[in-house]
């Protein structure tokens, strides 16, 4: 009997050592370059040690092959992707070729049946639905509506400017971390846009909203199980699809939606806001309840927590680097001096305040890498005379941080310089025409809110630096560490800083 468990047991070890390694050699037959994969753990071992976040072991790759090779073929855990290394090559993929890397890389990810709201959010979405969901809510982020919801972002910038008067007045303050402030603000702002109700971060109120926000985020243990599954096993997901949004935050969106239709009917307030773009929408198209949250949650997602993220690490570099902060107060000043008040049309004019938001999204993306899958046979060039087919369903990633952090096309990478931003060296879009500058993404598929966040963005920016000095509390640990457990950019302890009223 003991043996015979010894010899399934030894069997079963077998069999497994060698489902695993058995696609090792997927890019070697197609002869497509890259590294060697290590048993279980692929290129990316990070994926299952999690000692370190997966844009560490990205950035790696991309070093030691981009001086080579256009592209290469890596594993994730056992499952074959391609890394684009060159970015006027995954410039010409995004845009110029788009319609072979139309869908993004989760597409199958979200089930209409398990995943009712996510499913429906253009980022998931492919082909012909893909293109009418997003004409659907493109007209909702168009700068004139963006300049008519301006009003409401700087009410929320006004109680953010309190609860931090009130802040000092605690013997017990010792910092605020950047991140909770910034999610604090952006969640009233799309509340108060999407669903016409305070969240109530900054006043006092019920922060269920700003909890409910978290739950589309926060990776739960189950998840990462689940994505881990997933590279071992694809052939699962045919089977069994895990829900991406627990029940609880979904019914919690659906019940807010609703409420706040009611409401907005009821009270007839002539307030043009996305609800009222959403309203506007259903009677146009005849939406139906689902689809009027998806695109409420799309709002939602856009303008929540990759804003907040990019508005922290903007105020930790602005804490940071003194000489940069007041050379921001001066600009803010002179244009308040010069305009007697700060509206959406004024922000947008200010070019330093341009060049300090995006040196900070050049350092820090949201997402660090973007994935496509390929959705039409193309070939692509691997090296000096060389081509390879990428195949229809190949997963392709684009490495972000890495080409945002190449000495090849930024002078010392690592440093916070806005100045290489400037209208006179050709500003940000001869980055974006180099295609070394996409935290936005780029092509048909770029970020929808892209506007939308920048503007809340400089808005609190504006606010607080007219209002504050911020310097770099000690609880913040540097240098800055990408937390291994997250999927978007999230630094290790937070960035805490301090505020003194000026």
């Amino acid at each position: 009997m003991i043996q015979f468990i010894l010899t399934s047991v030894c069997a079963l070890l077998i069999a497994g050592y060698f489902y695993i390694s058995w696609n090792y050699d997927h890019w070697k037959k197609r002869n497509i370059p890259g590294p060697k994969a290590r048993f279980l753990l692929g290129n990316l071992p990070s994926v299952v040690t999690q000692k370190r976040n997966i844009t560490y072991d990205m950035d790696d790759l991309y070093r030691e092959f981009k001086d080579r090779y256009g592209l290469i073929g890596y594993y994730n855990t056992r499952s074959p992707a391609l890394m684009v290394l060159q970015p006027d090559l995954a410039r010409d993929m995004l845009i110029k070729n788009f319609k072979h890397f139309a869908d993004n890389e989760f597409a199958d990810l979200a089930d209409k049946n398990v995943d009712p709201i996510l499913s429906r959010n253009p980022f998931m979405l492919k082909g012909e639905e893909w293109k009418e969901k997003r004409a659907e809510i493109t007209p909702a982020f168009t700068t004139s509506r963006i300049k008519t919801m301006y009003p409401i972002i700087e009410d929320v910038c006004a109680n953010m400017k309190k609860y931090l008067e009130e802040e000092f007045e605690k013997e017990t303050m010792d910092g605020i971390d950047a991140k909770e402030l910034s999610a604090m603000y952006t969640t009233d702002v799309v509340s108060s846009c999407i669903f016409g109700v305070d969240a109530g971060s900054f006043t006092g109120g019920d922060a269920t909203i700003r909890k409910m926000g978290k739950g589309l985020f926060d990776p739960t243990w189950q998840m990462m199980v689940y994505f881990f599954m997933m590279e071992i096993i694809p052939f699962l997901t045919k089977f069994y699809k895990m829900p991406m949004v627990p029940k609880h935050v979904e019914k919690f969106f659906v019940k807010i939606m609703k409420d706040a239709i009611a409401l907005r009917r009821k009270t007839d307030v002539n307030r043009f806001d996305y609800l009222h773009y959403l309203l506007e929408l259903q009677e146009k198209k005849n939406l139906n309840e689902l689809d009027m949250v998806a695109h409420a949650v799309t709002f939602f997602l856009d303008g929540f927590e990759t804003s907040s993220i990019a508005m922290a690490f903007t105020l930790y570099e602005l804490g940071k680097c003194k000489n940069v902060q007041e050379k921001l107060r001066q600009e803010i000043r002179e244009t308040i001096a010069k305009h007697g008040k700060i509206t959406h049309e004024v922000v947008s004019e200010m070019p330093y305040l341009d060049q300090v938001l995006n040196e900070s999204l050049r350092l820090y993306p949201p997402a660090t890498m973007l994935g496509k899958i390929c959705t039409e046979k193309i070939t692509i060039k691997v090296k000096e005379g060389e081509y390879r087919y990428i195949e229809e369903g190949d997963d392709v990633t684009f490495p972000v941080y890495s080409f945002h952090r190449d000495p090849e096309f930024y002078e010392n990478p690592d440093e916070f310089i806005p100045e290489r931003f400037d209208p006179e060296n050709g500003g940000v879009k001869a980055f974006r025409d180099k295609g070394v500058f996409v935290p936005f993404g780029d092509g048909p598929r770029i970020c929808l809110g892209q506007r939308f966040a920048q503007a809340q963005i400089k808005a609190a920016l504006v606010s607080l630096l007219d209002n504050f000095e911020v310097e770099v509390n000690p609880k913040t640990k540097e240098p800055i560490i990408f937390d291994p457990k997250q999927f978007l950019t999230y630094a290790i302890g937070g960035l805490w800083l301090n505020f003194k009223r000026i």
